[in-house]
Parts: C-alpha cells; structure tokens; sequence
C-alpha cells in the first residue's frame, strides 16, 4: 500500500463521524435526539416512575424519572481529593479499568486518547476513569498511566479511593459489572472483573449512552452523539 493509499485512508477515518454528524444535524428534517437510560422503577409496580416536571414556558408535564449518577469522594491522580464538582455542568465520558490490566484496558485507554484529542479544546466535556483496583492503583499509579495516554490535567481524571464506594458507583451508578478481583499469580484475573463499556453522562448527571470501548466504530458513534449532546445543550 503507498503513503497516498495509507493518507487517504486515516482521512476518511477520521472524516466519517464528522459527516455522519453533519448529515444528522443539517440534513434530516427531525432533529436526531439521543435516549435517557436507566429509569427509576416502581418497586410496587415494576414499571419506571413518573413524576410532573415543569417546562421553560411553565408548562407542566410528566415524565420518566432517570437515575442519577450518585455523588462521589475520591483521589485523583495527583494525590487530590475530588468529587462530583469537577463534571459539574460538564458532558463526561466515564469508565473503569485497572493500571496492571494488559487486555482491554489499554485498547480502552487508547480510545479514550483519541477521543480527547478531538474535544481537547472544548471545556464542557470531561473523562473520568475509575481503577477497580485501588489497593494497588494508588495516585503515583494512576499519574504514569496518566502519562502513558497523555490525559490532559483538569480534563481526564483517573480516581481511586474507597474500593467500596468505587464498586457501588459501577454497579448502583452506572449499572455496569464490577466484580472484587480473584489473584492468581500475584495479578488481578482479568477474565470477568470489569465492563469495556464507555458510559457518557449528560450534564444533569443522567445516562445518555453505552459503548463498546474496544470497538473503533463504536467509539466513532460515541464522538458522535457527544457533538449531538452538545448541538442539544446549545439550542437551550
């Protein structure tokens, strides 16, 4: 294959989400919208709750009430103690890894740098990565892993802390699998600890979508709906 073959193809990936995005926002009469997930369930009822919400114009209606994801207090990379301020107001991308994993994680990480790159100079969106292994995973950790996939300071946060509370915010927050490692071997098994999936998280702190982080064209519909989310909030 030649440079020109090789040039022409990384051009084309990188301009599909663009243009998809594109034909979505300026060549659709309806506008594309993105799901809320996780509803609040009736325990008497099985079915989601209800609740009257109040419109900009004062209009009452009823809607679905969602889950939120639920305040937090950790450490991050560098040593700092954080909590839920930091996405305040913020679009994020979150997810959960350990630094000693060598299977998805690092194909997850990856990602995650790419999709950095293309929203580094926008303030509203954030990354949180959150180690399922904190008793290794301690903050001079989580900096050279920071390092390694060059999170930008003050917009990837890497966290670690309480392995309870970072459990409940996987399974109670995000509704992902988190499972306390088995050790074999002296390393964590990497078999069934966590999920690979990215979460993206509106600015009122509700699911609006989960991908496949090991998956590139996955990760393609994630940048995409992160710029549909922000086309939303734009026209609020």
């Amino acid at each position: 294959m030649t440079a020109t073959q090789k040039a022409g193809i990384l051009l084309a990936t990188l301009l599909v989400p663009a243009l998809l995005y594109l034909f979505l926002r300026f060549g659709t009469e309806n506008h594309y919208v993105l799901p809320r997930y996780l509803p609040k369930i009736d325990s008497t009822t099985g079915e989601p709750l209800m609740s009257k919400v109040k419109l900009a114009d004062g209009e009452e209606v009823v809607d679905t009430v969602f889950n939120h994801i639920p305040p937090f207090q950790l450490l991050d990379q560098n040593g700092k103690t954080v909590d839920q301020s930091i996405v305040k107001n913020k679009i994020y991308v979150a997810d959960f890894f350990f630094t000693r994993c060598g299977t998805i994680c690092p194909k997850l990480s990856s990602q995650l740098t790419r999709v950095q790159d293309i929203f580094r100079d926008n303030p509203n969106i954030v990354f949180l990565s959150y180690t399922i292994d904190p008793e290794h995973d301690r903050p001079e950790q989580l900096r050279e892993y920071a390092r390694k996939y060059e999170a930008i300071p003050g917009k990837w946060y890497f966290l670690t802390g309480n392995k309870a509370e970072i459990y409940d915010l996987a399974l109670h927050g995000y509704y992902l699998p988190a499972i306390d490692k088995n050790v074999q071997d002296g390393k964590p098994d990497e078999t069934f600890i966590h999920s690979q999936k990215l979460v993206l998280v509106d600015k009122q702190g509700i699911v609006r979508g989960f991908y496949d982080g090991t998956d590139k064209e996955d990760v393609d519909r994630l940048v995409l709906e992160i710029r549909v989310l922000l086309d939303i909030y734009g026209k609020e």
